[in-house]
């Protein structure tokens, strides 16, 4: 009588350790979703004042520590003077100390300036660049073209800008004072002076994407996931330090403004976030933070100190080509002269066909046809022989 098979120990090993295997696959991804979901998408962020003075003492490490390689580096001297002329008299040092004196200004014991009128200027400005970006879609294209980019990483689909808001408010600068550029230790021979403005800016400037998140593994386009944003500027403080680099007389180099601000500014910012096509996750915490973050550090290696921006200055001196105002009011006097001629000689013509009209009105009444009508030679005009 045969027996009923029996499994032999190894093919009862190896059952166990197959079923082993495959609960412990599923245990770890279980557990990598839930930490995932824990911390990722439920993780509760840092406060914003913990996050902003972390950030603070980060950028001010930065700068302290470009002031120590600034300084173990020799300094050069530098002067304002420009190449000597052979033509122009050969006027005295001009000096950063000379400036200083014929201006009156003594940058330890001058008082801070008010900009009241510089923050007009600035309000007129900003208002005629929203006034204008209301009519044409360049700011559009141009953020289009911004966001979808070479710089743009693979796993991101198209980028449409769905809102963008450029605000109401208007920056306002106070508490300007002039002092050296710390970077010049030799400011009172020949050094460079800055102006230090305060800026405070309580507004709304809101942008609106959507997009999706590509997943190209292991083929392209795996998974497709839904992400749309809303950042907003709620309010921006800080110091704007601006300052004149003259041209080098040793080379072609332009004289520029440089400005940059300095590692003390505040940046508020409101992220809202929607992840998902249908069961959509709303203001997910480590997105806006990862966000938040990456705002930071693209303003950061722009325009905080020690970084800072050159804007290239055309020359001042008075030139025909950059003349306006004469010729446009000389244009228009020409235009209304024309228009005087026009309308004086209409009038002549308007007479001169109606004394004709009442001429031949005349002759029509004495029976004589305009073609029979002359005149004598020498007669004046008007005169009729019949």
């Amino acid at each position: 009588m045969a027996g009923s098979p029996q499994s032999t120990p190894g093919q009862s090993d190896s059952s166990f350790s197959f079923t082993q295997g495959f609960l412990l696959g599923q245990l770890s991804v279980v557990i990598l979703i839930g930490a995932f979901i824990k911390f990722f998408i439920f993780g509760v962020p840092p406060s914003a004042e913990q996050t902003a003075s972390a950030r603070a003492s980060a950028r001010r490490q930065r700068t302290l520590a470009h002031k120590r390689s600034i300084s173990a580096s020799s300094p050069q001297h530098r002067s304002l003077r420009k190449k000597q002329s052979r033509i122009l008299r050969d006027p005295p040092p001009l000096t950063t100390a000379t400036i200083l004196t014929k201006t009156y200004y003594n940058v330890h014991a001058h008082q801070p300036e008010s900009l009241d009128w510089f923050n007009v200027l600035i309000a007129q400005t900003i208002a005629q660049l929203r006034d204008d970006a209301q009519h044409d879609d360049a700011i559009l294209a141009s953020l289009n073209e911004v966001l979808n980019g070479g710089n743009k990483p693979d796993f991101l689909d198209a980028i449409t800008v769905t809102e963008l808001s450029l605000g109401e408010d208007f920056p306002i600068f106070s508490n300007c004072r002039v002092t050296p550029v710390e970077e010049d230790e030799q400011w009172q021979d020949g050094g460079r002076l800055q102006a230090r403005m305060d800026v405070d800016l309580s507004d709304f400037i809101t942008l609106g994407i959507e997009t999706k998140l590509v997943l190209n593994y292991p083929k392209p386009v795996t998974a497709v996931l839904p992400v749309a944003l809303t950042v907003t500027v709620v309010r921006f403080s800080g110091t704007l330090a601006v300052s004149f680099v003259p041209s080098s007389p040793l080379g072609p180099s332009p004289t520029t403004l440089a400005f940059s601000f300095l590692d003390d500014y505040r940046l508020e910012l409101s992220i809202r976030s929607l992840v998902g096509s249908r069961s959509r996750l709303q203001d997910v915490p480590k997105v806006a933070q990862m966000v938040e973050a990456r705002l930071h550090s693209w303003f950061d290696e722009r325009c905080v100190e020690p970084r800072f921006q050159q804007i290239i200055l055309p020359s001042f001196w008075p030139r025909k080509k950059n003349t306006r105002g004469g010729e446009e009011a000389s244009a228009e006097e020409m235009a209304v002269e024309r228009d005087l001629m026009e309308e004086a000689r209409r009038e002549v013509e308007a007479e001169s066909d109606a004394r004709r009209e009442r001429e031949l009105e005349g002759l029509r009444r004495r029976g004589i046809r305009p073609e029979d009508r002359y005149e004598m030679p020498g007669a004046m005009p008007g005169t009729v022989m019949v």
